[in-house]
């Protein structure tokens, strides 16, 4: 397993008055420290020992979300009033619901 591949973020806790290093594959892990680059190797050599660790266990590893295929299809259920408004919408803009529901998506990312 490549734990380079992880998506790792590096933030700054004003309440501690370091970086905090965070794994999203591993949320319950983080690594403190006075500089980015040491946050971030610290949390990584974490995050292979846990690897390590998980393996030797038998575990499951979780896979790094950027070595995942995802399709671009998903399911989303919202209420009914909502459904309605998004339809009529769409048919006002000549559009299908999903081009809609997309656009909107891209628009507040």
């Amino acid at each position: 397993m490549t734990i380079e591949h992880y998506t790792y973020r590096i933030t700054w806790s004003p309440e501690d008055g370091e970086y905090a290093a965070t794994c999203l594959e591993f949320p319950s892990l983080s690594w403190m420290a006075e500089d980015q680059v040491e946050a971030l190797t610290g949390l990584q050599s974490l995050v292979q020992d846990v690897v390590a660790d998980m393996e030797q266990n038998g575990e499951r590893v979780p896979a790094p979300l950027a070595d995942q295929r995802f399709s671009g299809r998903f399911q989303v259920r919202v209420p009914p009033e909502l459904h309605r408004q998004l339809a009529l919408e769409a048919a006002e803009a000549n559009m299908s619901l999903n081009r809609l529901v997309t656009h909107k998506l891209e628009a507040s990312g």
